[in-house]
């Protein structure tokens, strides 16, 4: 379970960054670009990632043998 948080959670902070720069006008090229509901939209995403990563990383670790 916490890989696959972790990896939707890295993959939501990586995609919200990108929408974020596009939304604010930094990252060119896409129907996104410049566009003010991307950057929330964005902003947002990057958010859920960072709180997957952090639930994900507080989730108990199973016991080892012994």
């Amino acid at each position: 379970m916490r890989p696959a948080l972790n990896t939707i959670g890295y993959l939501l902070i990586i995609v919200g960054t990108i929408w974020f720069f596009q939304g604010i006008n930094v990252l060119p090229g896409s129907f996104m670009t410049g566009q003010v509901e991307w950057a929330v939209y964005g902003g947002i995403a990057f958010a859920a990632g960072i709180v997957l990563v952090v639930v994900a990383n507080r989730l108990r670790k199973p016991k080892e043998a012994d």
